[in-house]
């Protein structure tokens, strides 16, 4: 019995290397792509979710105020949820609309809805969501709108980290860089939509007014995907625009983030399996590999599992071993290729001692899953 629950891990762990190692290696071909100029200036609405992040909206909204697009051609929309006076009164002074929220139950979900809802003016063509820490390039909506011009509909921008300065912010923004590099850029160079990350994201306007609605867990980002693929919307990456996010620095604060992330893609999973039959049907290949990419544990957990059943096998067997190595060679080899360049420096290679740290907690978050999907886990910025 032990021997087949065994076979059956490795038989898992095998297919989910195999996934990884293969958009790893497609991220690596075919050309980056980068939409001609658009004639034509559409008409964009900014929207800034902000819950008691103080100490970086004003930041955010004066680097979107600076925007390298015609100034009447863009709204910025701040949603201040349990923000101190002092702030919102900074902003006021800012050429945007502010709402002030101070709902039951929090979430960016609820934070959207009452954008939408109460916005005067409804004639825009695209609206793109940042988080109240995003740093955006100067043509962020230059570079959007060109790529609307020319038929995309859902557009997840390049989201990279603004800040390296201790070991748990370095394996932040690695963790980064291999899922844009894994499910960003290696799936577009397939054919196949990228995934969405919750900022740095932009729709067009009439669909997203049409669909906000269902938005109800703090899994936006992943619902949004589910209700783009199941309508065949094809979500693009734009490698080159790069959206500048803070990285946590505490350990407490990237557990409780990872929870949410985890609780949010098993819950989505929970929901849009039902459809799986009727994607095989109707071959909706984008669909049923965004429901084979949320059935993967998190990447830490495949490694430290793999080492640890390599290691307890080698006692035993160290030729029944070799298989569990090559396991682990192969997804060692898949990270290397999906980090980029310029994130491997000796520092963050020291940064790499906290794995072990990282592995733990994100094994007890297995355990803490309970809700995590529908709880609003607020993570600090610092």
């Amino acid at each position: 019995m032990i021997e087949f629950l065994i076979n059956i891990l490795f038989v898992y762990m095998a297919v989910s290397i195999a996934y990884l190692f293969i958009f790893a290696l497609f991220s690596f071909s075919g050309v980056r792509k980068r939409y001609p100029n658009s004639y034509k200036e559409h008409h964009f609405l900014i929207l800034i979710p902000s819950y008691k992040d103080d100490s970086v909206i004003i930041e955010s909204v004066n680097c979107a105020l600076s925007q390298d697009y015609s100034f009447d051609k863009f709204d910025i929309v701040v949603i201040s949820d349990n923000m101190d006076s002092s702030t919102n009164n900074s902003l006021r002074e800012l050429p945007i609309t502010l709402f002030e929220i101070n709902p039951k139950r929090s979430s960016k979900a609820v934070a959207l809805n009452y954008a939408i809802d109460n916005l005067e003016k409804k004639d825009y063509d695209i609206v793109t969501i940042l988080d109240s820490d995003n740093i955006i390039c100067n043509n962020y909506l230059q570079e959007i709108n060109n790529a609307y011009q020319s038929g995309s509909l859902a557009i997840q921008a390049h989201r990279t980290a603004k800040n390296t300065n201790n070991s748990i912010a370095v394996l932040d923004a690695i963790s980064e860089e291999i899922n844009n590099s894994i499910f960003r850029r290696g799936h577009v160079n397939m054919g196949l939509s990228a995934a969405l990350i919750g900022s740095g994201m932009a729709f067009d306007y009439l669909w997203f007014v049409n669909n906000v609605k269902s938005l109800t867990t703090v899994g936006e980002d992943k619902e949004l995907e589910l209700l783009l693929l199941k309508e065949g919307i094809f979500i693009d990456f734009l490698d080159h625009v790069l959206v500048y996010d803070q990285k946590t620095k505490k350990e407490s604060v990237f557990f409780n983030q990872r929870r949410r992330w985890l609780g949010a893609q098993f819950s989505s999973l929970y929901s849009g399996i039902k459809d799986l039959p009727k994607s095989f049907i109707n071959l909706r290949i984008d669909y049923i590999d965004k429901m084979f990419q949320w059935m993967l544990l998190p990447r830490i957990l495949i490694l430290g599992i793999c080492i640890l059943m390599a290691f307890i096998i080698t006692i035993i067997s160290w030729e029944a071993s070799l298989r569990w190595w090559i396991l682990v060679a192969l997804l060692l080899f898949a990270f290397a290729l999906a980090v980029p360049d310029s994130l491997v420096t000796k520092t963050n290679i020291r940064a790499l001692k906290k794995l072990p740290i990282i592995f733990m907690l994100m094994f007890l978050n297995l355990f803490r899953l309970r809700n995590a999907g529908n709880k609003f886990i607020h993570t600090k910025k610092e």
